[in-house]
């Protein structure tokens, strides 16, 4: 979904970070008063809801994921309930994907019906360079290490204004080879080179 080709950054043979440049990022709502929480809700390649774990009293720890998970999915539904949430350009994106609950640069987002993103995960990476730019707390080209729940990074940074609105931003993460793929072809393979039924 981004703009441009990934790019590698090596070590010698050995590939050790990927980085791409994202679709246009940009803020949908500020300072959102959902119950007793503000939250900002942005677009990094999907909508995120964004608070301090602080405001709930809790931290980005894996000791208190149980809580974060629970207030996770209850600010999901009652966001869905009073804001209505949906991309100009591509309304068939729409609804709240997750919300991220950050403390200083780390972070966890809580998705889908209670999932944890084990990264710092990159479309919420973009919609916080996004909430950071807005508020004016990350100067434009600056990096911002992201860290996950786990202590996975990723770097990000707005490097552009997008035309027709938003940010252009670059999130960089590590790479690691984990698997190899080999595809072949026998020659009595009746189906080998595909079929035609038309």
């Amino acid at each position: 979904r981004g703009r441009d080709p990934p790019v590698a950054r090596g070590e010698g043979c050995d590939v050790r970070g990927v980085r791409f440049t994202n679709v246009p990022s940009y803020v949908h709502a500020r300072e959102l008063k959902i119950g007793r929480f503000t939250v900002d809700i942005a677009y990094g390649g999907a909508f995120y809801a964004l608070l301090p774990a602080a405001q709930a009293g809790l931290k980005v720890e894996p000791r208190q994921l149980p809580q974060l998970i629970e207030l996770g999915r209850g600010l999901k539904q009652h966001i869905e309930a009073e804001v209505e949430v949906r991309h100009p350009e591509h309304p068939e994106i729409e609804g709240i994907y997750g919300v991220i609950f950050t403390e200083g640069d780390r972070n966890v987002t809580v998705f889908a019906d209670g999932e944890v993103d084990r990264s710092p995960c990159g479309s919420g990476t973009s919609a916080r360079l996004a909430v950071l730019d807005a508020a004016g707390e990350l100067p434009r080209g600056e990096t911002l290490t992201h860290r996950s729940i786990v202590g996975s990074t990723f770097l990000g940074r707005v490097v552009a204004e997008a035309r027709g609105g938003g940010l252009i931003t670059e999130v960089e993460g590590s790479a690691h080879l984990t698997g190899r793929h080999e595809f072949v072809l026998e020659p009595d393979d009746e189906l080998g080179t595909g079929f035609l039924l038309r």
